[in-house]
C-alpha cells in the first residue's frame, strides 16, 4: 500500500510538472519514477522481470516527452543514472524494452541526447505500441 501511495504522488507530481508549458524534465523526477524500478535493476536482467509499478514509471517517463526539450532533458537524466550506476546499466537499458514503452532513444551512455525530438505512441489492436514518426532529427 505504502508503494501505491508514492505512485500516487509520483504520478501528481508528474501531471504537475508536465503541465507548466516548456519546463523541462527535471532529474529528480526521473530518478524517483526509476526508483520503483530498484529491486529489478538491483538484481540485474532478466530476472527478476519488471513489475508493474516500475512499468507504469516508465510509462509515466515516456509520457514526459511531450516536447523535444523533455525528450532530451530525459534523455540526459537517464544517461547520468546509467553512468552513476555502471554495475547496473545494463538493467536501466532495459527497462523500456521490458515494460514495452518506447523512449525513442537508446539508453547507452554514448547516445547523443541532443538528436532526438518529440515521438508519439499509439496502442494498437492487441496492446501492441507503435511508433509515430521517427525518434531522430
Amino acid at each position: 500500500m505504502g508503494a501505491h501511495r508514492t505512485m500516487i504522488r509520483v504520478l501528481m507530481l508528474l501531471s504537475w510538472a508536465t503541465s507548466i508549458g516548456g519546463s523541462a524534465v527535471e532529474c529528480t523526477t526521473v530518478t524517483e519514477l526509476i526508483s520503483f524500478c530498484a529491486t529489478f535493476i538491483s538484481n540485474g536482467s532478466p530476472d527478476p522481470y519488471p513489475g508493474t509499478p516500475c512499468c507504469e514509471a516508465v510509462t509515466n517517463l515516456y509520457m514526459m516527452t511531450h516536447s523535444t526539450d523533455n525528450r532530451r532533458s530525459l534523455c540526459g537524466c537517464l544517461m547520468g543514472l546509467v553512468t552513476a550506476n555502471n554495475s547496473n546499466s545494463t538493467a536501466i537499458a532495459t527497462l523500456p524494452g521490458f515494460c514495452g514503452v518506447p523512449l525513442g532513444f537508446t539508453i547507452d551512455p554514448d547516445t547523443d541526447c541532443d538528436l532526438y525530438r518529440s515521438v508519439t505512441m499509439s496502442t494498437q489492436s492487441g496492446g501492441n505500441v507503435a511508433l509515430k514518426g521517427e525518434g531522430l532529427l
